[in-house]
């Protein structure tokens, strides 16, 4: 596979730099990483507070996969995964924090917020996934191989992904293993994918463009929470 260099210690896949492409924005070059890691977004208390108030409630919906014109559907042999409300507490909570945290990731990706859909609360237990996608276009194949994408959500330009709990081989309470989220046309130095395996209270922040397709791998045991919202933005 030959790759090109995104920034210092990430490369791409080189067929996106050679797919026709709707949007192709990609933060500075010489940034280390081409996405943010929030580390202390919210305190391992309020990610424990808001897992109980999760397990509580039986109010979810299957999660849906997007099609054209924000037409959705649900397929459980690509998205396996429930989506929850966020009570009134923690939407207070989480918006006061992305404030304060807002200049930060619109410095880092040279953008303007504009305006965000809802909190998603994305709920994964034992065997939950969610296959290959990219979070502002549809994948195209051609018998078999990939050929290019289709932007079906205009307004989506960047991600914000908050984990209530962590990626860890243990039983704890607030722990899950397998899940890890994968990007999968980024690749380290030595060619490896890059695997993301988060921390509790931790936020992750990427651009939705096809750079940044991504999976959830198989949970195999225990309890993955995480914080999902889209952003439209305006591009400097």
């Amino acid at each position: 596979m030959k790759l090109d260099q995104i920034s210092n210690y990430v490369f791409c896949d080189k067929r996106l730099n050679e797919f026709d492409l709707e949007v192709k924005l990609l933060p500075n070059p010489y940034y280390d990483y081409p996405f943010l890691i929030i580390k202390d977004f919210l305190s391992p208390t309020i990610c424990d507070e808001l897992i109980r108030s999760v397990k509580k409630e039986d109010d979810y919906i299957d999660a849906k996969i997007k099609k054209e014109n924000y037409q959705n559907y649900t397929d459980k042999s690509i998205r396996k995964t429930k989506i929850y409300k966020l009570d009134d507490e923690y939407k207070y909570i989480y918006k006061k924090r992305f404030l304060e945290v807002q200049k930060q990731i619109e410095d880092y990706f040279s953008l303007a917020l504009t305006i965000s859909t809802k909190v998603q609360v994305l709920e994964y237990s034992k065997g939950s996934f969610y296959k290959a996608h990219s979070d502002d276009s549809n994948m195209i194949y051609k018998d078999e191989e990939l050929i290019g994408f289709k932007n079906v959500a205009i307004n989506r330009k960047l991600t914000t992904v908050l984990f209530a709990t962590s990626c860890e081989d243990n039983e704890a309470f607030n722990t899950f293993s397998g899940g890890e989220l994968v990007f999968n046309f980024l690749f380290n130095e030595k060619g490896e994918v890059i695997k993301y395996k988060p921390k509790a209270g931790e936020m992750i922040v990427f651009l939705s463009n096809p750079y940044f397709t991504h999976e959830v791998l198989e949970v195999k045991s225990g309890y993955r929470l995480s914080l999902v919202q889209w952003h439209d933005a305006i591009i400097s």
